[in-house]
This record gives C-alpha cells, structure tokens and sequence, in this order.
C-alpha cells in the first residue's frame, strides 16, 4: 500500500523510537499540537501512521499536515493512559476524540454544620461538605429533594447556627417551624444529636443505602405498636412507604448486586455515547451519561478509556468491579472487569447501553424542536446512504395490495414528502385486469397506472417507491418501471415483513437495516400507513358490497327506497334490527313490509 510522505528529520525521530510505552505529540508546520495519543509500543505505533493509506480520511489528513513530533516515556500503560488525558485537556488537540458534554451538573450536599443544610447545587466547595450525585436529570435530583424534606425538617434556611447564636436566643422562628418542616434548631429546641440522626438516614437515601433503613424503620413500627403509641408508628408507616417507593423507582436489578460501576456504549456514525451508573445495593444510585465525537479511529475499548478515566477525575471515583461489552484498550490496576453474557449484570449493562441511546434520541428530538428542516435533512441524507440514492428522497410512494381470497382485490398507494405522510396525496385502486389472488400482477397494474397518469400529466415522479413485499413484488415492480422507460429515474425497493428485509432489483441478498435506524423507522411508517389506507378502503368495498346486494335483491325496492333507508339507518345491520313501524316511518307502510319481510325471511327456520 503506498505510503505518507515525511521529513527527513522526522523520519529520523521514528527511527529510534523506543518500543516502551509512552505518550506521543504530533505538531503542524506553526508548532501547533495537533494530536496526542498513548501507546504499548512507541515506535510500532507512531509508524503505523505512517506506512499506510488509511480507510479513514481524517487520518489521512491528520498524517498529512504532520510536520514534527516529541513523545515522553512512561513506566506503564495506565500512565500512558493518565498522562494522553491531561495532555488532551491542555492542548485541546484538532484531531482528538472530544468531549463535548462539558456542562455542571447539579449536586445534592450535605453541609458540614452543626446542624447540616440539604440543598441543590453546582458548585462544589472543599469546605468538609459532603456530596451527592451528580444528577444528569434535574428533575431527578428535585424529586429525590422533595422526598427528603417530606420525610425529615430538615432546616432550608441559611442562617449560621452555632452553640453561640443559640445561646443569644434572638433567632425567629420562621415560617417552617410552624407549618411543622423544621424543628426550630436556631433556637434549640431541637439537640444536634437528635437532628443529625435525621441528616445521617438523609445520607443513607442519597448512597442509596435503603435496606438498612426500611429494616430500622418496620422495627421502631413494631415496638412503637406494641406501646399503643399509633399515632407515632402511622408517621413512620407513611416514612416508610416513601422510602419503598423511591426506592422502587431505582431498583433494577437483584440485591446480590452490592457494588459495581456499569459502562454502557452507544455510537452512530461519528457520535458516541457512554452511560456510566453505579449500583450499590440492587440500586442505581448514579446515572451518567458522557458525549464524544469520534475524530478518527477510536474503537469502543478507547472510547471506555477515555470514558473511565474522565468519571474517576470528575467524581472521584475509585472503581472495584466494572461490568462492560469489552474491556478498555488500557487496563487499570487493581480493577476487576466483568463482560457478562446472562444474569442480572447482563441486564444491567443493557439498561445502561438503553440509557445511552436514549440520551441520543433525547438530544435529537431537542434538534428538532429547534430546528426541524435539519432533522428532516438528516433523516433523509441517511436514507439517501442506505438506499444508495443518487439525490435526497424528499417523495417516497409505497404500494400495497389488499384482497381476501381473491374477492375485491384493491391496492393502495401512500405518499411521504420530506419524510412525513402527505394524506391529501394518498390515492387507492381498484384492481381491474387481474383475475384471483395474483400480488404480483396486482402491483405490476397498479404502478403502471399511477406513473403512466403522473406522466400523462406532467407531474412530479419521486425519487423512491417501495412496495410491501419480497422478491416477487419487487421483480413486478421493476418489470412495470422498465415498460415505462423509468428505471433509471425512480430508484425502488421491497421491505418483507417478516424480518424486516430490504430487496433491491436484481440482488438476492437482502439488506438488514439496524433495528435503530432513522432509515428502518420510515419505511416501516410507510408500509404500515399503506397497509392501514389498503385495508380500509377494503373493508369499505366489501361491507359496500354487502349491503348493496341485500337490498337490491328485494323485488319492489328501488333506487329511492334504499337510498333513504341507508341514509336514515347508516348500515344494513340497524335496518335488520329496526321494527316494522321505524321503516315505515321512512318508506312508508306498504314498502316497510316488504323490507322487513325479506330481511327476517328465514329468522324463524334459524332459531329452530
């Protein structure tokens, strides 16, 4: 394969090169660090750039305006690992993975005082305080609040209560006190002991540490039941029914599960996603979820790296066991790394990944709101990709033939325009050359019309039609299109229904589009809208049919005489269930006989 272009001088530097691991810094003609990157092996790994032609472009153009080079010997992988991340966030590198998600997040703390504060922040003070979280939902964080303060009075006021302010006495009591949310520690008349009991089961809910105090709680229950103190023991029941419920939002997996961290990875294209959480107790106690986009090669094991390391600096995190789909490229002492393939921890890791697809589609539908001619391109520039279009499909047409044992054989038509359904533009047929149960005639008639009455009038053809069916449908449809001359100006394709197969013309081989995919949502909201307009007119057609018949069949009954029952009754069945003297009042008496009659002819052979 041909090689990249280099210096003299530095091809000199990767000569001698160390085989050690270390970190490594690539510099553009104006000395400006434009990569920085960890390796096992210095030399095999800066050469690598080097004597290849890469699949990736932007490597490509990042070997290319490679002008220099330095690179710093470590003793071990996991400071290769430690040093490439401060290095990053110095340099802010051009052509290095990029966490973008670079926002505060809210904290719940715990102060350090005499009589400790609960509140929500973003900022975090060394001052002894302890806190919780953070919360990536701060809804979440406002919830688990609110629950605090219905469980405990705990103080919201930020006046600096020491023994000596309590001892002046000229604190007021505010207005807490008396709605029962406080108990006046300004004043003392609450101890610290007693109050810091309440902060200590505080902490236990924020850790997630639940189980011990559900126990506590049913225990003080039953003695305060046995003294006939009810009043005090129903406060506790109500403690801890709030408990069980938070908990029970929380609480995904088995109680076997006492501590783990869960890395989860989600990535399309250039974005990935990491979800990280933290499960203490059978509960999720922290959820995370961590943005980057993908500036050349990193694979999921780099990206878990990176993620793994940017968790333990930002939260102080010190990991034990880690649950993942594969272990990181680096692999940090003293951690245990567990890739499950059933069980609970298995379940874990899929709640995690779900999380960080979610935390995507979130995004997304934010885009849309703000923007939704950009989402709209996007979805169809993937579509485009997919298809292997040669312009956006901005008109998509799908067809779909209906019949229930060859009888009343009638194919829809369903149109999207820039990946929406546009109704006023839905069109059904008749089937009028086809004889008995043939899909695939059927659907060759029906785009022959529909396309030869589009050119017939000068209007727009679309750029994609796609017909509910396998290769049969397809081969019928593509047949249609060649007698039409259009081929090579409609582009078309078959989706199966059983697994979601994509047919194209003249390839046995079906395309399986992810599950997830943008491009998979559309078509099936296209075979579903064509399959639902396919089967109504349908069933019209047919319950038309029926009652047409039944009343055309009464000798004596015209035109007239069923219109205006049909108009006054709505259907065939309410003129059956209407007595003698209701059809008379519409038709009169002589013609209400003779309907009524014929439709109860042979009621009373049934019975029997």
């Amino acid at each position: 394969m041909p090689k990249h272009r280099k210096s003299k001088a530095l091809e000199e530097k990767i000569s001698i090169l160390p085989t050690t691991p270390g970190v490594y810094t690539y510099y553009d003609a104006e000395g400006t660090v434009i990569y920085v990157g960890k390796a096992k092996n210095l030399k095999r790994r800066v050469s690598s750039y080097f004597n290849r032609t890469h699949d990736v472009l932007r490597t490509n153009l990042l070997v290319r305006a490679i002008a220099d080079m330095s690179y710093i010997v470590v003793p071990t992988e996991q400071d290769a690992l430690n040093l490439e991340a401060s290095m990053i966030k110095e340099h802010q590198p051009r052509y290095n993975v990029l966490l973008k998600d670079d926002k505060s997040y809210p904290w719940i703390v715990v102060t350090n005082e005499l009589y400790p504060r609960v509140f929500l922040t973003r900022e975090r003070i060394k001052d002894g305080s302890k806190y919780y979280g953070p919360y990536s939902d701060q809804g979440a964080a406002k919830a688990t609040l609110e629950l605090i303060r219905r469980l405990y009075p705990i103080r919201s006021c930020r006046i600096p209560i020491t023994e000596q302010t309590i001892a002046r006495g000229n604190a007021r009591l505010c207005l807490d006190y008396h709605l029962k949310r406080c108990k006046g520690p300004c004043r003392g008349l609450v101890t610290a002991e007693e109050y810091n009991a309440d902060i200590d089961r505080v902490r236990a809910i924020l850790r997630g540490d639940t189980s011990e105090l559900l126990a506590h709680l049913r225990s003080e229950m039953a003695r305060l039941s046995e003294e006939m103190r009810f009043e005090e023991a129903q406060e506790l029941k109500i403690q801890y029914e709030l408990i069980s419920r938070y908990r029970a939002k929380s609480v995904i997996v088995s109680q076997t599960i006492e501590d783990v961290d869960v890395f989860g990875i989600y990535g399309e294209e250039d974005e990935v996603y990491v979800n990280y959480m933290h499960v203490r107790n059978g509960a999720v106690v922290k959820s995370f979820t961590l943005e980057y986009r993908r500036q050349m090669e990193e694979g999921p094991a780099e990206i878990l790296s990176y993620a793994m390391r940017e968790i333990a600096e930002r939260f102080g995190v010190t990991y034990k066991e880690v649950v993942v789909a594969q272990e990181p490229d680096v692999i940090p002492e003293g951690v245990t790394f567990t890739i499950p393939r059933r069980g609970d921890k298995a379940k874990l890791l899929e709640v995690s990944e779900r999380n960080a697809r979610q935390h995507r589609i979130d995004k997304i539908k934010t885009l849309e709101k703000h923007d939704p001619e950009a989402a709209t391109n996007r979805i169809l520039a993937r579509m485009k990709s997919d298809f292997h279009l040669s312009e956006l499909p901005t008109h998509i047409e799908c067809f779909d033939n209906s019949n229930i044992q060859g009888t009343n054989p009638v194919a829809s038509c369903v149109v999207f325009r820039d990946a929406k359904p546009s109704k006023k533009d839905y069109r059904h047929f008749n089937i009028k050359t086809v004889e008995g149960p043939d899909d695939f005639a059927a659907m060759k008639e029906v785009l022959t019309r529909r396309y030869t009455r589009l050119m017939n009038e000068g209007q727009e053809l679309p750029q994609l039609v796609v017909v509910d069916g396998g290769k049969g449908q397809l081969s019928a449809a593509v047949e249609a299109l060649d007698e039409m001359g259009l081929r090579g100006t409609i582009a078309v394709v078959g989706i199966a229904k059983r697994l979601e197969e994509i047919y194209f013309p003249g390839d046995s081989v079906p395309l399986y589009i992810d599950k997830n995919s943008e491009t998979l949502r559309v078509v099936q909201h296209l075979r579903d809208e064509a399959h639902r307009f396919g089967i109504t007119h349908h069933r019209n057609r047919r319950s038309k049919g029926q009652t047409v018949s039944a009343l055309d069949s009464i000798k004596g009954v015209g035109e007239k005489t069923r219109t205006a029952l049909l108009s006054h009754f709505k259907s065939l069945r309410r003129i059956r269930e209407a007595d003698l003297d209701a059809i008379a009042e519409i038709v009169g008496p002589s013609k209400a006989s003779i309907v009524y009659n014929a439709l109860h002819d042979g009621d009373e052979n049934e019975e029997r």
